[in-house]
């Protein structure tokens, strides 16, 4: 590549994190920042009690983030992950509350943030999309309507109902002034993987951050789950996600639809029909109908009944799209 480039990754959960760990080796080489933009709405577990105690945004997503980028030593990231075992900090990781103490003592999410990277040597940055105490919800189609990240997968399976929209409680909170700067400044935007409905979109609720990416000459580039998720995207074929993304986040065009056909052993299909997912069907022609180039190559990590994205898969398909649009 003839100069450095700009990469803005919007996301959640372990997915973002597995993105973050393919690049985070190219910072300062080819790639001049590396800016993962996390939303900040979780509300279960160890996060949704700290949330309830402080009135803050949800940590664990950039817990998780800060830790991909981090040059630490592994032994020191293990501890930073290790979840409490005795009671009152029971599953709480050691990464939650070192992120509160820095908000107590420092006064406010981003110093919080800010600090952190420095501690754990990060490579990138880690911005929050919303320094603001928000709730994500939904509308699903029987009218229902349920606020609070972990219950919306919860109701949809009791009920096997669809979400029909997303919402966030209270309205119209502002985004991080870093999280747009980046968006303009971006060569590539990376959208996903991760959980469509409650870790993708709910990113693209906050005021501006889709009229920024639609401005944006930037290379858009959705990365498709591998498999479907109970509650969220049952029996949804690629196409299904492209199409409930574009519909719910006001992104007019995705310019690549980058997806994995590595095939499973027949051990974890059986295993995934138990836990009632399915891969991800890769439908082609309805995806090009959306007007996408669709990239589909050997993305997935598998070892025994382990399916994630690989980092190192990742990293070299994504480099080589970088330098075809970057030369």
């Amino acid at each position: 590549m003839k100069k450095k480039i700009n990469i803005v990754c919007i996301g959640g959960g372990s997915g973002l994190s597995q993105l973050l760990s393919a690049l985070k080796d190219d910072v300062y080489k080819s790639i001049k920042n590396l800016s993962a933009l996390v939303t900040t709405f979780d509300s279960g577990g160890s996060t949704g009690i700290l949330r309830k105690i402080y009135e803050i945004p949800a940590i664990g997503d950039i817990r998780n983030c800060l830790l991909a980028l981090s040059d630490i030593e592994n032994y020191v990231k293990k501890a930073f992950q290790y979840r409490f075992k005795g009671k009152g900090l029971k599953n709480h990781p050691l990464g939650n509350l070192f992120l509160v103490a820095l908000m107590e003592t420092q006064g406010n999410f981003e110093k919080a943030v800010k600090i952190a990277s420095k501690i754990l040597k990060i490579k990138g940055e880690v911005i929050p999309i919303t320094t603001e105490n928000i709730h994500l919800g939904a509308i699903f189609e029987n009218g229902k309507k349920i606020i609070g990240e972990d219950k919306i997968p919860e109701y949809a399976l009791e009920k096997k109902v669809k979400i029909k929209s997303l919402f966030l409680y209270p309205k119209k909170p502002k985004p991080t002034f870093l999280a747009l700067k980046r968006i303009r400044e971006a060569n590539f935007i990376l959208i996903g993987p991760g959980s469509l409905y409650t870790s993708i979109l709910p990113n693209f609720l906050i005021e501006k951050v889709s009229e920024e990416i639609n401005k944006s000459k930037a290379i858009k580039i959705f990365i498709l789950n591998l498999l479907t998720q109970p509650g969220e995207t049952d029996f949804f074929k690629a196409s299904d996600h492209l199409k409930e993304f574009l519909r719910i986040s006001k992104v007019k065009k995705i310019d690549i639809v980058l997806a994995s056909k590595t095939e499973p052993k027949k051990e974890f299909l059986k295993k995934i029909k138990e836990e009632n997912k399915e891969i991800v069907e890769i439908d082609k022609k309805n995806l090009e109908k959306l007007g996408v180039k669709v990239i589909e190559k050997d993305l997935a990590l598998v070892k025994d009944t382990y399916f994630k994205h690989s980092p190192q898969k990742l990293r070299k398909v994504l480099i080589s799209i970088f330098k075809k649009f970057m030369l």
